[in-house]
């Protein structure tokens, strides 16, 4: 074990969660957010894998925030995030199938002040590679994961599931954690119509889980993910895991990897390629659930999906590049529905 009394705690905590005689760390993977504790992998001696990932969080007493949205509702949310992400790794993680694949938790130790969730080496498990820029068949295989993973879990909501631990409302931008940014967009009709678009997103017939933060960077890649899109990406981060309709994901994640242009090209077949994914989920996991009632609502939502996001950027950062052309069309047409 290492000279470090913190890594000599967490090393300990990772030999009795994985059954090993030893753990040492070998590398930082990165900071959390806002230094709230890192991510790093640790070696294991004498265990069944050869290494574990290791997310150590551990508050600051003062936080920094990059963006400068240093309150206390924003350090509030950040402490229930990692509360939530435990929750989700302890009693949710397992369900995931292979087509939603997610690392295996081996456990979460509670320290005084800090605390650690020993995770399965995504790396060894043949997911190596991180992208920033995805080609079609990268980006399908993504679309794929969010597919398989809310068809997975479609039907679930807070009030069926009250001991569940995760959010009542999933993503890390809904109004209700926002506050801050809302009173700081310029007045207009999506300021106005903020809680309008909320509301229709909430009062969804249909529910499940979201990710909550679905970006290109919390997806992991196998060497085959380059030139087939079935079971070549996990997905990693749930600090913002919830309940809520399917489009705010699928939403999200085509903002964090298409520029203006792809959204555009890439729309209409985006959606089709993820409700045909979707059917054969629900096929799979829901045989009672009429696929393309859960299609006709959903498709109906995007747009409502999409300006949410929209709303949150327009607070959080209005120079923000993916407030473009498409972006700005979308949030119109969900605006129009609401009247």
């Amino acid at each position: 074990m290492a000279n470090n009394p913190i890594q000599n705690q967490i090393a300990s905590a990772v030999c009795a969660l994985t059954n090993a005689k030893d753990a040492f760390h070998i590398e930082s993977i990165q900071s959390l957010w806002s230094g709230y504790g890192e991510i790093a992998r640790y070696q294991l001696v004498g265990a069944n894998q050869q290494t574990a990932v290791v997310k150590h969080i551990a508050p600051p007493e003062q936080s920094h925030h990059p963006r400068g949205w240093n309150t206390q509702h924003s350090h509030t949310r950040k402490l229930q995030s990692y509360r939530v992400e435990t929750a989700w790794y302890q009693h949710w993680a397992n369900l995931c199938t292979f087509d939603c694949r997610v690392p295996r938790c081996f456990g979460v130790e509670q320290f005084e002040q800090t605390s650690v969730i020993v995770l399965e080496d995504l790396d060894q498990a043949g997911f190596t590679l991180r992208k920033s820029v995805l080609n079609q068949n990268e980006y399908l295989a993504c679309v794929r994961w969010l597919a398989h993973f809310h068809g997975r879990f479609l039907g679930l909501g807070p009030e069926k599931s009250p001991h569940h631990g995760l959010w009542p409302e999933g993503t890390y931008w809904h109004l209700d954690t926002r506050p801050d940014e809302l009173a700081a967009m310029e007045e207009g009709e999506l300021k106005s119509k903020a809680s309008l678009i909320d509301k229709a997103l909430k009062n969804a017939e249909f529910q499940t889980i979201v990710h909550g933060d679905a970006k290109v960077a919390n997806f992991c890649f196998s060497e085959s993910a380059s030139h087939e899109e079935n079971n070549t990406v996990a997905a990693v981060d749930f600090q913002y895991v919830g309940f809520g309709c399917g489009m705010k994901d699928l939403a999200y994640f085509m903002g964090s990897c298409l520029d203006e242009e792809q959204c555009q090209a890439q729309y209409s077949s985006t959606l089709n390629y993820y409700f045909a994914e979707l059917a054969k989920a629900l096929a799979h996991h829901h045989t009672h659930v009429d696929a393309k009632a859960v299609e006709q609502e959903w498709r109906a939502l995007f747009p409502m999906a999409w300006a949410d996001f929209e709303r949150f950027l327009a607070g959080w950062m209005p120079t923000h590049k993916k407030r473009n052309r498409f972006s700005y069309t979308l949030t119109q047409q969900a605006l129009s529905i609401l009247g």
